[in-house]
């Protein structure tokens, strides 16, 4: 009986020892210096790449993010593989269930077309590859779907990133993690505040972090389960609970990790509300061009969602005299057909699949109206208006119906510029200025601002435009989008900064918020 009771009480200690392991667990930091919050992008960038993809795990490193979360399967040859649904139909070339395939044949299917051609060739991961490719980089959320929990901890341990993991399953499959890592490989389950009492799940499952759905999160809970060591992760996916109007209250509750498929909206609120007027205004090149088809009505509202000061615009002529939003002089490039816009009808524009290239989620994305462009705007969003090809007095005429006249620039030649100037003073032209030495001939005018090129930005050249009263604005697009290259704008006296990566603007404003 005395053999049986010390048996007894090595297993106590010992299942103890594991629990303590896990909580206060400290996880890398992929974002310095820290936010307030982490967000967890879910299944990566899936709105602009294909879902739990290389592609998608990448666009959030690129963006700041501090996790992405994607889904775990085992084969029929017992490996794991990243991939949401139980079979491959819908989001690769093949068929069947991924329980009967094996990591061959599944290497074998392409995992990319179905979201865009331009995708085409990409491969389903296996776990491996995906802990090696966020390594350093980014935190990954590992939702369990299937799996061997012993080659799970085995695989996670050899790539060295147990500070970079949270495995997702239920109390069943953490306590086999737990024990096979001997608490080094970190789990999360939900807790379900209603019918789960809270010491008895602290004390019996004792993970390191806790999901729970936005609308049980109460400061409360995130209070006890931090004096227990346990961090929080609140989900809000979908359209109900994915919005400022519920991010604000969790955040406020106390949460530290936000589960979204909208990130860069959730980054951009939260922000805001932490660090009130940025230092320059931003302006979203094409629309949020990075999460949704250029100049199209999604990219202009998820500039407006993100809060940007200006989505900018391309607008043109059609065969019969009305207006679209194109960049390109052809269609080539971002539609479903060849040939030039000034070939075609605003009909024919208009029934033109303008988001199919981007992604399959925006097939049905048609290129749209001037008009409706500009009413994608809302209420408060600027527009940077590129008159590619439109009358002046149609474009003033336009911006006195949508009533832009505080919260609208036009971009145009010198001699375009001029001819809007005389036709209403109050029309914000924003014309180019390559050179510093062109900057007399263009100051003479009366433009409202200046594109400046990003090479001949310096303290001396923004502060002879602001002695004129001239803005400067520059786009920061290819080799400049990068955070020091933003901060040393910032620093100089920029006005406005264009951009494709709005997320790398807000990263560059916020460390130099901390500084």
């Amino acid at each position: 009986m005395a053999r049986w009771l010390g048996i007894a009480k090595i297993l106590i200690l010992f299942c103890s020892s594991q629990a303590s392991a896990q909580l206060n667990f400290r996880f890398f930091q992929p974002v310095e210096p820290p936010r307030n919050i982490q967000v967890m992008v879910h299944r990566g960038m899936a709105m602009a790449a294909p879902e739990n993809s290389a592609a998608a795990i990448e666009m959030c490193v690129q963006d700041y993010c501090e996790w992405a979360e994607i889904d775990l399967r085992l084969t029929k040859d017992g490996r794991h593989v990243v991939i949401h649904n139980d079979t491959v139909d819908a989001t690769t070339d093949g068929k069947g269930r991924i329980a009967d395939l094996t990591l061959d044949e599944l290497k074998k299917l392409d995992a990319g077309s179905w979201f865009a051609q331009r995708f085409s060739g990409n491969r389903l991961m296996t776990l491996s590859e995906a802990l090696a490719l966020a390594k350093g980089r980014i935190n990954l959320y590992l939702d369990c779907k299937h799996i061997d929990a012993k080659l799970l901890v085995e695989e996670v341990i050899a790539a060295g990133m147990e500070q970079q993991v949270i495995v997702y399953d239920s109390p069943e499959v953490l306590e086999k993690v737990k024990m096979v890592s001997h608490g080094a490989v970190p789990g999360m389950t939900k807790y379900r505040p209603m019918t789960m009492p809270f010491n008895a799940f602290v004390e019996n499952v004792a993970p390191a972090a806790v999901e729970i759905d936005a609308d049980e999160v109460t400061a409360e809970l995130c209070q006890r389960f931090h004096a227990a060591g346990i961090k929080v992760q609140a989900k809000v996916l979908g359209e109900k609970w994915d919005n400022p109007e519920v991010w604000g209250p969790v955040i406020d509750a106390g949460i530290d990790w936000i589960q979204t498929d909208a990130p860069a909206g959730l980054l951009f609120f939260n922000a805001r509300r932490r660090l009130g007027t940025f230092p320059v205004k931003i302006a979203a090149h094409r629309g949020a061009n990075r999460y949704a088809p250029e100049n199209t009505l999604p990219a202009i509202r998820e500039a407006a969602r993100l809060g940007v000061d200006f989505a900018e615009i391309d607008i043109r002529t059609t065969q019969d005299g009305k207006y679209i939003l194109l960049h390109d002089g052809t269609l080539n490039r971002t539609t479903e057909e060849n040939g030039s816009v000034r070939e075609k009808t605003f009909e024919e524009m208009t029934k033109l699949s303008a988001g199919i290239w981007f992604g399959n989620p925006f097939r049905e994305t048609c290129v749209p109206s001037l008009d409706d462009g500009l009413t994608a705007l809302g209420d408060t969003t600027g527009v940077y208006l590129d008159a590619k090809d439109i009358a002046p007095d149609v474009l003033v005429a336009a911006i006195h119906t949508f009533h832009l006249e505080e919260r609208h620039v036009v971009y145009q030649s010198v001699d375009y510029s001029d001819k809007i100037r005389r036709l209403d003073p109050s029309v914000r032209t924003l014309p180019p200025l390559k050179r510093l030495d062109q900057l007399e001939s263009v100051a003479a005018i009366k433009p409202w601002g200046v594109d400046a090129s990003w090479s001949i930005l310096s303290e001396e050249m923004i502060g002879m435009c602001h002695q004129k009263g001239i803005q400067v604005f520059s786009d920061a697009l290819g080799p400049n989008e990068t955070v020091e290259q933003y901060q040393k704008a910032i620093t100089l006296g920029i006005d406005c900064i264009q951009t494709d990566h709005p997320l790398r603007v807000l990263r560059a404003i916020e460390q130099m918020a901390h500084e």
